[in-house]
């Protein structure tokens, strides 16, 4: 993921993300593993000697084998925490696997997974095992098709919804947008979490801000919250929690064992924001 438009530069041994015209991170190229061009977007798996794996899409990164545990854990175990009985789940996006990965930890009744981009579930699947595995367990429910219009035309209801979409360009554009929230409400059930990733808040201060600003308008409850993710820009990323009736810091249960990561601690530590993103949020 990146925090600004990127400039790209690519040679055989490296790989470079731009933050902004002029900051970056670059990784060493010790295989490329793959590389292919979907109806959406390019995806690549690189193999670096630090990172491991690396899952890129339109030369930005969104997962690597050695760090994607911050990101996914602190994606879905907050709204876990707290909702009194999750067990019908929603994600929009999420084709690598790592959302639904943490997910399944619970004993949820159902998983709905809607992925726009069937090769990023393929890719995922041959490079990244040991994430996608959740798509082979009975409980989940693999959709292709672009998730705005997939909840437009559901009846389903659902008691958590997680956003596990890339930075707003490209097929991920529609997520970010006050429309797509607006219509989410129709699916939700009474109690019903959404918590979605949110951007760099160094880099993508102003976006926080405008989704900030419209989100209050349709949520009682707009709670964002933080977490280191080494590899995306600024190596610290945002998240936003939001329900009509769930508080984010009334917590109703442990999370499940072997975590490496989230814990209850975390998860209040989380909530408490800076001064300059606050000021932000007003």
């Amino acid at each position: 993921m990146t925090a600004d438009k990127k400039i790209r530069e690519h040679s055989p041994l490296e790989e470079r993300e731009y933050h902004t015209s002029s900051v970056g991170l670059f990784f060493k190229v010790d295989r490329l593993l793959s590389k292919k061009e979907s109806p959406y977007q390019k995806i690549e798996v690189i193999e670096n000697e630090y990172f491991g794996r690396i899952l890129l899409l339109d030369g930005l990164v969104q997962t690597t084998e050695k760090d994607e545990y911050f990101y996914h854990e602190m994606l879905v175990h907050p709204a876990f925490l707290v909702h009194p009985e999750p067990r019908d789940i929603l994600i929009i996006g999420g084709g690598d696997g790592g959302v639904l990965k943490e997910i399944l930890r619970y004993p949820v009744r159902s998983v709905h997974l809607v992925e726009i981009d069937s090769q990023v579930i393929e890719v995922s699947q041959k490079y990244f095992p040991w994430l996608s595995s959740g798509l082979k367990d009975r409980r989940t429910e693999l959709v292709i098709a672009d998730g705005r219009e997939w909840i437009e035309g559901t009846d389903r209801k659902f008691d958590i919804v997680y956003v596990d979409s890339s930075d707003p360009v490209g097929p991920s554009t529609t997520l970010h947008q006050k429309d797509f929230f607006q219509n989410m409400k129709q699916c939700l059930n009474k109690d019903a979490v959404i918590a979605a990733q949110t951007g760099s808040l160094f880099y993508q201060l102003e976006e926080i801000q405008k989704k900030n600003e419209f989100l209050k308008k349709l949520f009682k409850h707009v709670f964002f919250y933080t977490s280191p993710v080494p590899t995306y820009p600024g190596g610290s990323w945002s998240f936003v929690y939001v329900s009509d009736e769930t508080h984010p810091l009334q917590i109703k249960r442990n999370p499940p064992e072997g975590l490496k990561y989230f814990n209850p601690d975390i998860h209040r530590a989380a909530f408490a924001l800076p001064n300059f993103l606050k000021e932000k949020l007003g």
